[in-house]
This record gives structure tokens, C-alpha cells and sequence, in this order.
């Protein structure tokens, strides 16, 4: 394994106990400690990520997972993927591929990529695994030559009625217009003579008629025959080519450049090729894609592991994640602006039902004494009631505006669909800062003259806080109404928000250095929990901090690009996607908490809108502090990171912090 990667402890079966010794144990005798000084372990921003992909992967081999799920997490590690080399790897590759690229940059990439490879090879094993526990549980993918003559005569009607018609012929001369994560046959002799596409609309696992939970995958079936596909028929090899898709938008964007950038995303150079194992035409393939031998994955698996979700989508109960209890606050729900006036409500999802926030917003949008509603909206997806809320309170002839994000990266088309919603009913779109995308997660309701505000660490989007550890603060508190209104002002009025408590952008990393720096000493305790912590400015403190003696504590879900010998890392991934962002400073026993939407990484304090928020409300913050100290104990969902470069699970161990409450 390359030299950065995290080498992965899984817990071993248990052993049976020794026997009792006959004699007392002989005195521990004190080691001499090394007077060497430990290094830091440096990862790039790409690699650190892949070792959380890698954790995301082993998921689907804990044995305290039900079988489904597992299968489920085996898909999640191939989007994943996808997106990696969609996303992340083309600038890094970009620089590479420079006349003037440095060695040290070269190595890294090498290093990435056979990274990457070494995963590919794992999940290749980890699928193998998966469909012998699935046969096991009566569930099987089978092969063609599993099938009978007449099931086999049934599916190759089902090619010619259903597939066939709806698949064209590619020339190899058009290899570089491949679309990207599209399903190809390459096909030919000595040479390769034609491609051809799976088309999107059919789903890659066939139902066995008169078989029940029994599938065959439809490449088999089309390899089998392609005759029906082509002229003659011609040994077939399926091909995937991986393009970057990054949109090019500087400074303001208004929505009909989003749109037409969008129709090009997809066009950019290619990444990755994945090809099935013994692909006989790799070379001249490679040649007119213009990649190196390491951007060409020969995979032994099925291409594409996406195709699992149709399996784990089944309806085996048995085999899958029972319901977790959620809580409903249900005095909240009966007068929600009254008992904001008494106290603050803080909510930890989903252990917390998230309707609470959608009735919330719900009942401002319905309420005759709201007259003032804004909210910044990120990711929403096509289904959102908290935007028909908004939708509905304009209709109630409300004051509403909102700050779409439309470059919210992969939903941009579902943000244009809102966008024109938005603009029919009477919502203020309002428009885009210069150079900066707005990710903070607010929304501002003004009834009867008072501010009441939520804020969050997650999306206003229903669907994904079933899925994602979030927290939510709903408050009436003057301080942060008064705040968050300054903010939306401020975007209303295009210019920088000047706030007194909450924080935002180069102000917000000036400030955790202060509170970061003021911990710098034998007292001193850090608590961060955050999905990627890549800021160099932000580590360097924290690294003076632990030298100095403090107590330097990171659960850090993806990206992490430095560890210190004396910081102690985990990482939890589990049944739920960890997403809440948390900053705790011990403050001389007068512990300061701070939550909000930003991850700490030059480009969320530099180049975005972000809000980091503070935890006012005493009991409050205790309670955030017991769920931040659940997940410091967490033997359920942890791995422990170290900076020699390897990881540690805990697993099978009774205390689980994603069922933890405030």
C-alpha cells in the first residue's frame, strides 16, 4: 500500500479468556519513551477524502450491520467514487498534466490513483462476499448459463423488444465523445470495431420470471447476445469513462448563465476509464482518450456497483435496519411562538423529527401575524415542504425572500426548478454575491413585531435529514433574530454583513484562531466536529495548541488533511451520514459552543457565505456537550485515526452516539 494510506484495523473475533495464572503476575517493569519527536502525518485534501470513502466501504463488511444495509453501503462506496473523479480529481490532474508540474506533485497523484486502485480491487472482493450472503438469504444474482433454454429464449426478446431498439452503433473514431458514467460495450476482433450504449431507462438487475428474488444482470444478457445489438455477432467488453464535471462561473452568476453552463458540465476531459478485466482493446482505448496506464481501471467486478441499490431496496425487513424511535416535541408543535418566547429549542436529527422544523415554518407561512419570512436554501430536491411553505406564505401575501444557491453542486438543475416557482408566486430571489456562494443554513420569521429564527447545520431538505446527523436551534433570542436579519439584509443590499454575535467568512476563521489560541495551554481542551478540516491556518493553531498541553479532541467525518502526534482523531460513519459541524472551547469551565454550516477549509471561509453561530442557551450547550462526549466514546461507528497512518474500527461495542438525544 502506497505510503500515506491508512492501514485499517477491524476488531478481531473475541478470544476465549486465558486461564488464570498460576503465579502472580511479575511487576510491569516502566519502558524507556523515545525522546524522537513524532511527525505529523500530511495528507492532500483528495487523499485524506478517500480514506473516508474507504471507511464508507468497510461498512459493508461490519457484521453487526443487516445484510441489506451492507449491500446498500457497497453502492453508496461506488457513487462515491463516481464523484471523486467527477469532482475532485480534474484539478489535481489538470496540474499534472502541466509542463511545469513538480515531482512531488506527480508522486501525490501516482499515489491517489493507486489508492484508488487498491479500493477498486476491495470493492471487487466485498461484492463477491455480498452475493454469496445474498444467495444464502434466497436472494441471487445469477448468470446466464444459470438460466434455463426457456428463460434464456424469454430474456432475449426482452433484448430485442426493450434494449435493442433503443441502442445505436458508435464508431471507435468517436471514443472521446463518450458520455460520462454511461454504460458501453466495446466490440470487435484483433481490432475494436463498434461501441454501443446500454440505454439509462433499463435497470441493470432483470427480474427471473416464476423465480422469486432472483436477478440476472443485464450486460451479462447482452454479451450473451450481440447479435442483437450489432451486425454480426462480436465479443463484447463493457467500457465507463469518468468525465470532470466542474462548472465554469466566476464572479456574479445570474440563473440563465447557470442554465447554459449546465448543458455543458458534462463535457469535460475524461478522469477515469473502467473496463472489465482482459479488456482486449485497452491500449489503443487509452491512446484516443489521452490517459496514463494508472487513469485505466481494470475492474474483476461488475462495472458501476450503483446498480446494488435495487437490491437493497428490496422488501426483506429482515434484512435491514429496524426504526430507530424518533422523538416529536409536541408542545413545541401546539404553540411553537409561545414557547419560543419562554425558551430555545434545539433539536438533534433525526433523532429529533425534523418535521418540528418543517411545521415550524409551516405555521409561520399560515399564521395571520407573520408578516416578514427569509431563508437561505441550498440543497432542496424536487419534493420540499418547507419550499411550499415559503410558496404558500406569498400566496398569504407575506413578505418573502430567499437566497437560492442554484450552484449547489449537482443540484443545480433541481435549484432552477425552484427558481421558477419562486419567481411566479411573488418570492424574491435574491440575488447572487460577487465571487461568493452562500451556504449558510437560516431562515427568519418576523410575527407580531418579533424575530424568531432557525438555524442549522444541515439543509432545508426533509428527505436527507431522515439520513443525516443534523442540529437545529430555534430561538427568539434578540441577539441572533437581530443578527440573522443583518445578514439577509445585507444580501438584499449586496454588501458584507456586520453582525455582533455570529460569525462569517475571513471574520469567522479570525475568530475560532482567537478562541483556539486562548486554549493554548495545560487547561486548555478543544472539542471539533466537523466533515472536513483542511484550513492550514486552523491547523497550525490547533498543533500549537496540543504542543503546548491541551487537550486537542477532533471527530473529523472525511477530510482531514493534518494529524499531530498529540491530537486525538476519530472518525464515526455509520447507519446515519455525520453532518453537523460543532465547536466546543473549554474556556476555563466556562465551556463556549459554536455550531453552523461551514466546514473549516480555506474556499467556506474565503469564498463562501457561511454562518457559525453561537450556542447562547446554557442548557443548551451542556446538552451539546453530552452528545459531543457520545461520540468521543462511541465504540459503535468509530474508527480511530492516528498519524503513522492508520485506522482503527470500533465495532461491536455497546455505546452508539447516533441515538444519543439532546
Amino acid at each position: 500500500m502506497p505510503n500515506s494510506n491508512l492501514k485499517t484495523k477491524v476488531p478481531a473475533k473475541p478470544k476465549a479468556p486465558p486461564k488464570p495464572a498460576a503465579k502472580p503476575a511479575a511487576k510491569a517493569v516502566a519502558q524507556p519513551v523515545s525522546s524522537a519527536p513524532q511527525k505529523s502525518l500530511h495528507l492532500s485534501r483528495e487523499r485524506s477524502w478517500l480514506g473516508f470513502n474507504h471507511r464508507v466501504l468497510l461498512q459493508a463488511t461490519r457484521p453487526d450491520f443487516p445484510l441489506l444495509e451492507r449491500v446498500r453501503f457497497l453502492s453508496i462506496f461506488s457513487n462515491n467514487q463516481d464523484e471523486f473523479f467527477t469532482a475532485r480529481v480534474h484539478p489535481m490532474q489538470a496540474l499534472v498534466r502541466a509542463a511545469n508540474a513538480s515531482e512531488n506533485l506527480k508522486a501525490q497523484y501516482a499515489e491517489l490513483l493507486e489508492f484508488a486502485h487498491i479500493l477498486a480491487k476491495e470493492s471487487g472482493s466485498v461484492y463477491a462476499l455480498l452475493v454469496l450472503e445474498l444467495a444464502r438469504a434466497g436472494i441471487r444474482i445469477l448468470e446466464p448459463r444459470d438460466l434455463t433454454s426457456d428463460e434464456l429464449n424469454y430474456f432475449g426478446a426482452f433484448l430485442s423488444e426493450n434494449v435493442a431498439p433503443y441502442t445505436d452503433i458508435i464508431a471507435p473514431s468517436t471514443l472521446e465523445f463518450l458520455d460520462s458514467r454511461a454504460f458501453y460495450f466495446a466490440a470487435g476482433g484483433a481490432e475494436l470495431e463498434a461501441l454501443f450504449r446500454l440505454p439509462p431507462h433499463v435497470p441493470r438487475l432483470l427480474e427471473v420470471p416464476g423465480r422469486e428474488a432472483c436477478f440476472v444482470r443485464l450486460e451479462t444478457l447482452v454479451q450473451e447476445r450481440s447479435d442483437l445489438f450489432l451486425p454480426r455477432a462480436l465479443p463484447t467488453r463493457p467500457l465507463r469513462v469518468t468525465r470532470a464535471a466542474n462548472l465554469d462561473l466566476k464572479g456574479a452568476v445570474d440563473w440563465e448563465e447557470l442554465a447554459h453552463a449546465l448543458e455543458s458540465r458534462l463535457d469535460g476531459i475524461v478522469a477515469r476509464l473502467e473496463v472489465a478485466k482482459g479488456f482486449p482493446w485497452l491500449s489503443s482505448v487509452m491512446e484516443r482518450l489521452g490517459l496514463r496506464q494508472q487513469e485505466c481501471f481494470e475492474i474483476e467486478a461488475p462495472l458501476d456497483l450503483r446498480f446494488l441499490e435495487q437490491i437493497a431496496d428490496l422488501d426483506r425487513p429482515d434484512l435491514k435496519f429496524s426504526a430507530d424511535p424518533i422523538r416529536k416535541r409536541t408542545k413545541f408543535h401546539k404553540t411553537p411562538f409561545g414557547y419560543l418566547e419562554k425558551q430555545d429549542l434545539a433539536l438533534y436529527h433525526p433523532s429529533d423529527d425534523y418535521a418540528t422544523v418543517v411545521n415550524f415554518v409551516t405555521d409561520a407561512a399560515r399564521d395571520p401575524q407573520t408578516e416578514v419570512m427569509r431563508a437561505t436554501l441550498y440543497r432542496l430536491g424536487h419534493n420540499n415542504p418547507i419550499a411550499e411553505a415559503l410558496l404558500e406564505a406569498a400566496a398569504n401575501g407575506k413578505d418573502v425572500a430567499v437566497f437560492l444557491e442554484g450552484r449547489a453542486r449537482f443540484d443545480e438543475l433541481a435549484n432552477l426548478y425552484w427558481m421558477l416557482r419562486f419567481q411566479q408566486a411573488g418570492v424574491q430571489v435574491l440575488p447572487y454575491p460577487t465571487d461568493l456562494k452562500v451556504h449558510a443554513k437560516a431562515l427568519y420569521v418576523r410575527r407580531a413585531g418579533k424575530g424568531f429564527v432557525h438555524l442549522g447545520t444541515g439543509n432545508y431538505n426533509p428527505a436527507t435529514a431522515r439520513l443525516y446527523t443534523d442540529l437545529s436551534v430555534i430561538t427568539a433570542s434578540k441577539r441572533l433574530s437581530k443578527d440573522v436579519l443583518e445578514f439577509f439584509t445585507a444580501l438584499e443590499e449586496s454588501r458584507a454583513p456586520k453582525m455582533e454575535f455570529m460569525k462569517v467568512g475571513l471574520n469567522a476563521r479570525e475568530f475560532m484562531l482567537k478562541q483556539i489560541q486562548a486554549e493554548a495551554h495545560v487547561k486548555g481542551h478543544i472539542i471539533l466536529k466537523l466533515n472536513h478540516l483542511t484550513d492550514p491556518g486552523v491547523l497550525k493553531a490547533l498543533a500549537h495548541a496540543a504542543d503546548a498541553g491541551a487537550k486537542v479532541e477532533l471527530i473529523i467525518r472525511s477530510s482531514l488533511t493534518l494529524i499531530h502526534p498529540k491530537f486525538k482523531v476519530r472518525s464515526l460513519v455509520g447507519r446515519y451520514l455525520e453532518h453537523a459541524r460543532i465547536a466546543a472551547f473549554k474556556n476555563n469551565d466556562d465551556w463556549q459552543v459554536w455550531a453552523g454550516s461551514a466546514d473549516w477549509m480555506p474556499r467556506n471561509f474565503e469564498r463562501r457565505l457561511e454562518l457559525i453561530f453561537p450556542i447562547l442557551d446554557k442548557k443548551v450547550r451542556t446538552r451539546m456537550l453530552k452528545v459531543l462526549r457520545a461520540q468521543l466514546e462511541d465504540t459503535k461507528n468509530a474508527f480511530v485515526l492516528d498519524s503513522s497512518g492508520r485506522q482503527r474500527a470500533l465495532w461491536g461495542g455497546t455505546k452508539d452516539s447516533q441515538v444519543v438525544r439532546l
